[in-house]
C-alpha cells in the first residue's frame, strides 16, 4: 500500500462512519507522519508496509494481554477487528511453491551450501520479496536444504 492510498482509505472510513477502521487507520497514518517528521525524509511504500506490520505486532501483543487479563469483551473484539483490518492492507506474502522456487533461485545465485551462510540467504530472500515472505517457512525450508 502506498501513502496516498492510506489517506483515501481514511476518507472512505470517515464517509462510512466505521469508527474502528477509522481509528486504526488514523493511528497508522500518525505513525507514518512521525517517521516523516523525525527522519525528515519522504515515505516509501516499504515504510508504509513496515509500519503496518509493526502495528499488527503491537496490536496482537495488546490483544494477548487483554485475553490473559480477561479484560472486557468489547476491547478484545475491537483489537481483533483492528488486526484484521491492518492485515487486509499488507501485500500478499510469498509462500508455498513460489517460496520454494525463489529459495532455489537465491541459493543458486548466492552459492550458499551450509547453515553458516543462512543469514546471507535470508537477507537476499528478504530483498527479493521486499520483506513480503513468510520468514518462518523460509527458514524451515532453508534448514532442509543447507547442511
Amino acid at each position: 500500500m502506498n501513502y496516498a492510498d492510506l489517506q483515501n482509505e481514511i476518507k472512505m472510513a470517515l464517509k462510512a462512519q466505521d469508527k474502528t477502521k477509522l481509528s486504526i487507520l488514523r493511528q497508522w497514518h500518525g505513525e507514518i507522519k512521525n517517521i516523516e517528521v523525525d527522519e525528515r525524509r519522504e515515505i516509501t511504500d516499504q515504510d508504509v508496509d513496515a509500519m503496518c506490520r509493526r502495528m499488527i505486532k503491537q496490536t496482537r501483543e495488546t490483544l494477548e494481554g487483554s485475553i490473559k487479563a480477561a479484560n472486557d469483551v468489547q476491547r478484545t473484539e475491537m483489537l481483533t477487528r483492528q488486526v484484521g483490518i491492518l492485515e487486509n492492507y499488507l501485500p500478499k506474502q510469498v509462500e508455498g511453491e513460489e517460496l520454494v522456487s525463489l529459495i532455489d533461485k537465491v541459493l543458486a545465485e548466492t552459492g550458499a551450501t551450509n547453515k553458516k551462510e543462512m543469514g546471507a540467504v535470508m537477507a537476499a530472500l528478504n530483498a527479493a520479496t521486499g520483506g513480503n515472505l513468510d520468514k518462518r517457512a523460509a527458514a524451515v525450508e532453508l534448514g532442509k536444504r543447507l547442511s
